[in-house]
């Protein structure tokens, strides 16, 4: 065997090899599953969702495994705040948030550590820097703005978790059925969802609602009773952009057959897809339009 010849034939098997070591990373980075980390901490009430007893995944998460694995994504359940670090928070493509209170703080309803000061600034860092985040229910019912919960705060006084959120919990009247109209049909998950649907649910009154959001279901007061739904109809789920990141947020989530209803099934699928950059959507601002009276505050509650 000559010298041409064999220089011709380990240049064959260097391509050959180089080639295949190619294709197995572009297959290994397309079956990459995205994580998401789902995070429940309670410092105030913890809801029976995200309950854990005897060591069990808490309801919430035996709902959202199932989901995860037919899409493709890998799910990380957790109470404890010391994961967020900045090479933890760089693991993860999205943050699920089911919590109550001040994470920060030392003590918690549910007994779990707290996320530090400096954790939350990174998370919300990796967040305007493109990770994606997803809130249900009682997200809006963490970090909340300093002041007067019965009052809206002007955008320079709310928490900078709240900023990102896109609006903040003020309080909850009695569970009842209500509608929520589909404003756009359009958006992940929303196309099976018709012009809207009613829902038994414990619905939160809203507000500090950031002018950016583009509103996927308005929550319809005009047949609901208690005080603090004596408002205009206002923003419930929605999308907006922080930084480079996208944020999902609905405000359903409290009941145990509402996450195994499919209306909440699809809406919350599509908000992980589209915030994981996995589905795309006009999130053109529509809050004055569709919710035009969306900051009138419902009457305090008489002393």
């Amino acid at each position: 065997m000559n010298k041409q010849f064999r220089l011709t034939i380990w240049t064959l098997l260097l391509t050959v090899l180089t080639n295949g070591a190619l294709i197995s990373a572009a297959f290994s980075a397309d079956a990459k599953k995205p994580r998401l980390l789902f995070y429940t901490r309670s410092t105030t009430f913890e809801h029976s969702v995200v309950k854990v007893k005897d060591g069990q995944p808490c309801y919430a998460e035996t709902i959202l495994q199932p989901i995860c694995e037919k899409n493709g994504w890998e799910l990380v359940t957790t109470k404890d705040g010391s994961i967020f670090t900045p090479e933890n928070i760089a693991s993860f493509d999205a943050f699920l948030f089911y919590t109550t209170g001040d994470l920060t703080a030392p003590k918690a309803t549910d007994g779990s550590k707290p996320m530090s000061k400096e954790g939350k600034a990174a998370l919300l860092e990796a967040i305007k820097n493109g990770k994606g985040f997803v809130g249900f229910h009682c997200a809006s019912d963490s970090f909340h703005s300093p002041g007067d919960q019965g009052s809206a705060q002007p955008l320079d006084q709310r928490d900078e978790y709240i900023k990102m959120v896109g609006g903040e919990f003020i309080v909850h009247g009695s569970q009842q059925k209500t509608t929520m109209t589909n404003v756009d049909p359009k958006f992940p998950g929303a196309e099976k969802l018709g012009p809207g649907f009613e829902m038994h649910e414990e619905w939160y009154s809203l507000k500090n609602f950031a002018d950016d959001l583009h509103v996927v279901l308005v929550n319809e007061t005009s047949k609901m009773h208690d005080k603090c739904y004596e408002r205009p109809p206002y923003p419930a789920t929605w999308a907006h952009d922080y930084g480079k990141g996208r944020v999902f947020y609905t405000s359903m989530g409290h009941r145990e057959d509402v996450w195994t209803s499919p209306e909440f099934q699809s809406i919350v699928v599509g908000g992980i897809n589209w915030a994981l950059g996995k589905a795309e959507a006009d999130i053109s601002p529509n809050i004055e339009r569709v919710t035009p009276q969306a900051s009138v505050m419902p009457p305090k509650p008489s002393k």
